[in-house]
């Protein structure tokens, strides 16, 4: 298995490559993807197999890649996202209906991934990975039971704590201790949350996003906000590293692909779906990765694995079925208040 953090030096070389050897007569594929969120082999493969080029970008965010795919003037054929913005790129009429006759490897898909909010017909979106959010913290360190938010608001860990730089991600941990939805449309309580963050913020050493993988594996800090699948890649470098999803409940989050309307190569982009979600390139990518797979078939391969035996990876239906868990919604025109509230966290903790 190879080491998740080498993936972006991988990408880069592939796309170095790509424009070095481009050929007028291959077909060119534009895909859209989060950094370090697959096997680079994959996309030599899908070249080879397919006889085309594939032009493969990453983003950071969903909100970046909103924003690029939205202004129009990218012709992105692939690309992947999560629930939420699906949702909202739903309803604003920017993706497709997938021809499934064309995705015949939908078949793989665990039905408990079909058919969810954000895509209540899966008529535009084919589930890629999915997981929850929750802490990873060195067990060496933290003392007593670690079942709760309010951990991260012990002045114990005073600058050994890591906030995940992220709106929706880091005031779902401040409403979840308060009790509140995650995707609440109550201004009130979104501010109780800001607070709560604000009055947090003494202890938090930073709030980081990808630089939290290796900074725990290292042991530079005791507890974590994180994805499950980094919690996956922590504990496997680092046996001293534990992963739980608080009782107050968490996010439960499904990435999938889908293809823009400002795609060119529509016939292309429903093979590389279809491709990607075959079973064996869907052991490649979790495998990678560490990330949970929807793929059953997959699944099936890698569940045995020593990494694969943990909650952040594998997570049992009794357990799941036991917490308080949410998916994130698009939050329509409030998503102007969650932007208020967020800035001022911002300021308040900066």
């Amino acid at each position: 298995m190879r080491k998740k953090v080498s993936i972006t030096v991988s990408i880069l070389v592939v796309a170095i490559l790509l424009v070095a050897c481009s050929s007028s007569d291959q077909d060119t594929l534009f895909v859209y993807n989060y950094g370090e969120y697959i096997d680079s082999d994959v996309i030599r493969m899908f070249e080879e197999e397919f006889n085309v080029q594939v032009r493969y970008d990453t983003f950071d965010s969903n909100e970046t890649m909103y924003q690029r795919v939205s202004a129009g003037t990218t012709n992105y054929d692939v690309v992947f996202g999560s629930d939420y913005m699906i949702e909202r790129m739903i309803s604003e009429d920017m993706l497709i209906p997938l021809n499934f006759n064309k995705i015949p490897n939908i078949q793989y898909i665990n039905d408990d991934f079909k058919n969810l909010d954000f895509d209540r017909e899966n008529a535009y979106s084919v589930p890629y990975f999915w997981g929850t959010v929750g802490i990873v913290y060195d067990a060496t360190v933290v003392e007593g039971p670690v079942d709760s938010w309010s951990i991260l608001w012990d002045e114990t860990y005073a600058n050994r704590i890591y906030m995940y730089d992220s709106q929706r991600d880091s005031l779902m941990v401040a409403l979840k201790l308060l009790g509140y939805s995650l995707n609440t449309h109550d201004a009130a309580e979104l501010d109780e949350a800001k607070q709560l963050l604000i009055d947090q913020s003494p202890l938090v050493l930073a709030y980081v996003t990808d630089h939290v993988i290796n900074s725990m594996i290292s042991g530079n800090a005791a507890l974590a906000v994180v994805y499950s699948g980094d919690a996956a890649f922590i504990m496997s470098e680092n046996e001293n590293m534990n992963y739980v999803i608080p009782n107050e409940g968490s996010n439960l989050w499904v990435d999938a692909m889908f293809i823009p309307t400002t795609s060119q190569n529509v016939d292309l982009a429903h093979e590389f779906i279809n491709f990607i979600t075959r079973p064996d390139i869907s052991i490649m990518n979790t495998e990678y990765v560490m990330y949970s797979t929807p793929n059953t078939e997959a699944l099936k391969t890698v569940k045995d694995e020593e990494w694969a035996q943990n909650i952040a990876y594998n997570p049992s239906n009794e357990l799941l079925n036991s917490l308080n868990l949410e998916m994130f919604r698009d939050p329509g025109e409030f998503l102007l208040e969650y932007d208020r509230i967020w800035t001022e966290v911002l300021a308040g903790t900066r």
